[in-house]
C-alpha cells in the first residue's frame, strides 16, 4: 500500500499529519507531503485508511 497526497487539492488543513505523523509531513507553505516515497508499513494501514476518510478536500489516496 502507497499514500499519495494531491497537492493541487490539499489546503493545509493537515488532518492528515495530525492522524498519521509517521506517514505524512508538512512543507513550508503548509501543504501535506508523503513521507518517502509514501510506501505504508502493515501496522500503519490503518492509520493511512483514517487520513484518507478525514481528508476535507480528498487529496489523499491509496494505492493497493
Amino acid at each position: 500500500m502507497r499514500v499519495t497526497v494531491d497537492s493541487d487539492k490539499c489546503q493545509g488543513h493537515n488532518r492528515c499529519f495530525a492522524l498519521a505523523p509517521e506517514l505524512f509531513d508538512v512543507d513550508e507553505y503548509g501543504t501535506a507531503v508523503v513521507i518517502g516515497d509514501g510506501t505504508v508499513a502493515a501496522d500503519l494501514e490503518d492509520k493511512a485508511r483514517l487520513a484518507v476518510a478525514n481528508c476535507p478536500e480528498f487529496a489523499i489516496g491509496i494505492e493497493d
